[in-house]
């Protein structure tokens, strides 16, 4: 996302939710400004540095990057987590993050700002969601070194860490019943 001179103008990186990407895009560009949508997966590299060159040559700049990148799916048995959905939960929660600051801290300039999505089960655990709550803690972990790392630089780097909101996320992993009194 973008901010300049009282106009916010947005590009948003997306995996596979095109219905959300676009009714965000036209949301903006309702309000008179300007919105890319990329379809790519932030956990691999390549994707978030074609994402970041993109949106600054289509919108001239970079002042603010929101990572709110997630993988999650709920498992009674931690035991059963397999190793493929580690690594997805991992590569999105984690590696995600890191790629995206690591592609736009480059572009930006004193007084912008990284806002990373963390998770009140980055702090509490979740015992259904044991490798989500390690990868949010992480997150917390990751917001606290990289702000110490970009203050002399002038940029500011914070997380927001909600508790449970209504995400694509709930409805996908869980029957009807259990999402109707969420």
């Amino acid at each position: 996302e973008q901010h300049r001179h009282g106009t916010t103008d947005a590009g948003i990186a997306y995996l596979s939710e095109d219905r959300d990407a676009e009714t965000t895009k036209r949301a903006v560009e309702a309000e008179g400004r300007r919105c890319l949508a990329l379809r790519g997966d932030v956990a691999r590299r390549a994707f978030c540095r074609k994402a970041v060159e993109q949106t600054v040559k289509a919108l001239g700049g970079l002042d603010v990057l929101v990572n709110n990148a997630a993988f999650q799916i709920h498992s009674t048995d931690f035991t059963d987590l397999t190793e493929e959905h580690f690594d997805t939960t991992l590569k999105t929660n984690l590696y995600g993050y890191f790629h995206m600051a690591q592609a736009a801290v480059p572009h930006m300039k004193p007084g912008s700002a990284i806002i990373n999505t963390g998770s009140v089960t980055g702090i509490e655990g979740s015992k259904h969601l044991v490798d989500y709550s390690m990868t949010k803690g992480g997150i917390h972990a990751f917001t606290r070194a990289l702000s110490g790392n970009l203050i002399g630089k002038g940029i500011r780097v914070n997380a927001v860490a909600p508790g449970p909101v209504w995400t694509p996320l709930n409805p996908s992993e869980k029957e009807a019943e259990d999402v109707s009194q969420f």
